[in-house]
C-alpha cells in the first residue's frame, strides 16, 4: 500500500468514526510516516499514526493498532490543554515533531493550523531543542532512579528498558529527527554516522548488553519469541496500554519486519523492541494464560534475557546506574549535534 492510500484511510476513520463525537477538536498524523511522499510505499513495520485531539478532562483508552480500508492505523487520543500553546508544544518532544510540517487532518477550531504556523518557524531554535532534549534526558534520569524491584518480572524488564531506550531519544531530538519507537537505535546510529560521531554509539547498546549478540542469535530469539507473540495475540483478554502491539494486526511488525532488520546486519539495533515485545508477551501470559501455556515459554524468555546479561533486579539495577553515570556524554553528544543541525527532513 501507497503512503497516501494509507493517509485516506485514515482521513476515512477520523472522518466517520470521531470526528461526530462532541469531544473531538481535531486530528492530524503523527510518527514515522510523516516526512514520506503520497507515493512512497508504506514501509513493512511502519503504520500510520493518528493523534485524535480530545476536549475530555480523561482522554478515552487509546485504541491503538488495527486495519481500517487496508490501512494498518494506529490511533492515539490527544488532550486539549496539552496543546494549549506553541510555547507548550515546542518544549515536548512528542508533541512538536507533527507541527513542523502541514500534519492536519480535521481543524474544527483552527487552532491546530495556528500551532503549526507559530511552531514549524520555532522548531530549531536551540532554546526549544533543549528544552526538549532535556524532557527526554529528564525520562531517562527519573525512570531509572525509580525502578521497583517488587514489580513481577516482566514489568521489572519494561521498567528498565524503556528509560534505558530513551538516551536515543536525547539524541534523536538534539539531531532534529523523529524520536520514533521502534527503529530508534538504528535511527540513532545513523545519525551519528552522518555527523562523524560513531565513537558514541557503543555508549547507547552496551546498557542493553547486545553490543556482542550475533545475527544468528538475534534471530534464535525472534523465532522463539514468534511463538509467544502468536500464543499471547490469541489468549490476550485484560487491557493493557500496549494491547494492540500483541494482536495479529501488529504481527507484521513485530515479527516480519524485525526478521527483515536482522537479516540486513541491524541485529543489535532490533533488540530493543524484541525484547520490549518479548515482556509484553509475558505480561499478558501472566494474566491470562494457564500455569503451563506460561511455563511453555518462560524459557526462551529467560534465556533472551540471559543472553543479555540479564538475570535478576539487581542486574537491572546496575545497566540503569551505568547509563545514569553517563548521562553527562550523553548531553555533550547531544550539543554536539544541536551545534550541527540545519532542518533537515526527518527520517521515517
Amino acid at each position: 500500500m501507497r503512503v497516501g492510500e494509507a493517509r485516506e484511510a485514515a482521513r476515512h476513520w477520523v472522518a466517520t468514526r470521531a470526528a461526530g463525537e462532541s469531544w473531538f477538536a481535531g486530528a492530524y498524523f503523527s510518527g514515522s510516516t510523516v516526512g514520506l511522499p503520497d507515493d512512497a510505499e508504506v514501509p513493512l513495520g511502519s503504520d500510520t499514526d493518528v493523534m485524535v485531539v480530545t476536549t475530555l478532562p480523561e482522554p478515552p483508552a487509546k485504541p491503538g493498532k488495527f486495519r481500517h480500508r487496508g490501512a494498518l492505523i494506529e490511533i492515539s487520543p490527544v488532550p486539549w490543554d496539552a496543546l494549549a500553546s506553541p510555547e507548550s508544544v515546542l518544549s515536548s518532544y512528542h508533541l512538536a515533531g507533527p507541527f513542523r510540517t502541514d500534519t492536519v487532518i480535521a481543524d474544527p477550531t483552527g487552532h491546530l493550523g495556528r500551532l503549526r504556523r507559530a511552531c514549524e518557524t520555532r522548531f530549531a531554535e536551540p532554546t526549544w531543542v533543549r528544552r526538549r532534549y532535556g524532557e527526554a534526558r529528564a525520562r531517562v534520569e527519573n525512570g531509572l532512579r525509580g525502578l521497583d524491584d517488587s514489580a513481577p518480572w516482566p514489568w521489572q524488564v519494561m521498567g528498565w528498558l524503556f528509560p534505558t531506550g530513551v538516551t536515543t531519544h536525547v539524541l534523536l531530538v538534539a539531531g532534529l529527527r523523529n524520536p520514533t519507537v521502534r527503529l530508534r537505535y538504528l535511527r540513532t546510529r545513523e545519525l551519528l554516522t552522518e555527523h562523524g560521531l560513531d565513537h558514541a554509539y557503543p555508549a547507547l547498546l552496551d546498557p542493553l548488553g547486545c553490543a556482542e549478540l550475533t545475527a544468528e542469535r538475534a534471530e534464535h530469539h525472534l523465532l522463539a519469541l514468534a511463538d509467544t507473540f502468536d500464543t499471547a495475540a490469541a489468549l490476550a483478554r485484560t487491557p493493557y496500554f500496549f494491547s494492540s502491539d500483541i494482536s495479529p494486526d501488529a504481527r507484521p511488525i513485530a515479527i516480519d519486519a524485525t526478521l527483515r532488520l536482522i537479516r540486513a546486519g541491524n541485529h543489535r539495533e532490533v533488540l530493543f523492541w524484541l525484547l520490549a515485545t518479548a515482556a509484553r508477551c509475558h505480561i499478558i501470559l501472566d494474566a491470562d494464560a494457564t500455569g503451563a501455556e506460561r511455563d511453555r515459554h518462560t524459557p526462551a524468555f529467560t534465556e533472551l534475557l540471559a543472553d543479555l546479561g540479564l538475570r535478576t533486579s539487581a542486574d537491572l539495577r546496575h545497566r540503569a546506574g551505568t547509563t545514569l553515570e553517563r548521562l553527562p556524554e550523553l548531553t555533550e553528544t547531544a550539543e554536539r549535534l544541536l551545534a550541527a543541525q540545519r532542518p533537515v527532513r526527518q527520517a521515517p
